[in-house]
């Protein structure tokens, strides 16, 4: 029995040394992963990624270390995200249609397959507002205004070539007599903070935007297929006849090298947190019109965006046609 038993130790001892000898892989993440803001802090973006990493921290022991890279509507940090290394420990948070609309006509040192895109987790309607003590309180009016006086009414926008742009370049299409002066800013917090200064007279932004600074503010119609339940009250252009309809998705991506198994890993993570019921009444009591879209549907609905928009850039000569 002696002779039986030991070779079956010998090769148990063995076996044990060797395993041993390997280091254990490490549960990732192992360390506090960058998260890169593309416009200022106190915007849209970064109170929807301040809610949401208040949920990460509930599953996840490593935390967000904020990253803030405001400019060029968003330009400046989808760059920065898009040049990090792919090890899973820089994510940053997007906007779209931005990316497509900036890699298309900016010549950005970036495009929507520079990113994995890890989920969709907001979709924001845009609206028309003025302050409350503003002598428009229609959009018929601001329309007459713009005719009357043609380059006189200011709107804020935030960024060239982001989702604020497009909604301008649209509203040029249907309305080419109503001739309004656009004002770019860096984020919306600087959007709102011009619109209650009076730099502008009006700003076609996010609802969330708008309902941090509600009680000073007039929303006179929302560019959305349906009412908006934050604005349930407010028309939208479609029902005054008017084809406007334009909205901003807030997403979370990563560089596009990222390893599948850490892309698949915060995938998952991020669809557990858009499914937390105290994550959802966060996000309406911050005024933030959550829709979860996973990464792979929401990359698709990208590439279709791409050759929508091409065409609208090409039309309004921001791009040559070919």
């Amino acid at each position: 029995m002696k002779m039986t038993k030991t070779p079956a130790l010998f090769l148990v001892a063995l076996m044990l040394t060797l395993v041993a000898s390997f280091p254990a892989a490490a549960a990732y993440p192992e360390k506090p992963l960058n998260m890169i803001i593309v416009f200022t802090a106190g915007g849209s973006s970064d109170v929807q990624a301040r809610i949401m990493q208040k949920y990460w921290d509930k599953y996840v022991k490593q935390p967000w270390v904020f990253v803030y890279k405001p400019g060029a509507g968003g330009i400046l940090g989808s760059t920065e995200l898009a040049r990090s290394a792919p090890d899973g420990y820089t994510i940053g948070g997007l906007n779209v249609p931005h990316l497509v609309l900036q890699a298309l006509a900016q010549n950005a040192q970036f495009n929507p397959g520079s990113f994995k895109f890890i989920a969709q987790v907001v979709n924001d309607p845009q609206c028309v507002a003025v302050l409350r003590t503003s002598p428009y309180k229609t959009f018929q009016q601001i329309l007459d205004a713009a005719k009357a006086r043609p380059g006189k009414l200011k709107v804020g926008l935030v960024g060239p070539l982001s989702g604020h742009h497009l909604m301008f370049l649209d509203f040029n299409k249907k309305f080419p007599d109503a001739k309004l002066s656009r004002v770019f800013y860096k984020g919306a917090a600087d959007q709102n903070a011009a619109l209650l200064g009076g730099e502008v007279d009006l700003i076609f932004g996010n609802i969330n935007d708008v309902m941090r600074s509600i009680d000073e503010f007039r929303v006179l119609n929302v560019a959305a297929e349906k009412r908006n339940g934050f604005l349930p009250d407010v028309p939208t252009f479609k029902e005054q006849g008017i084809d406007i309809v334009s909205d901003i998705r807030r997403t979370f991506a990563a560089p596009k090298d990222i390893p599948a198994e850490k892309l698949a890993w915060l995938r998952k993570t991020f669809k557990q947190i858009c499914e937390n019921p105290d994550y959802l009444r966060d996000m309406k009591k911050a005024g933030q019109p959550a829709e979860y879209m996973d990464g792979e549907a929401l990359t698709a609905y990208i590439e279709s965006l791409q050759a929508r928009e091409k065409k609208t850039l090409e039309e309004a000569g921001l791009i040559p046609k070919k």
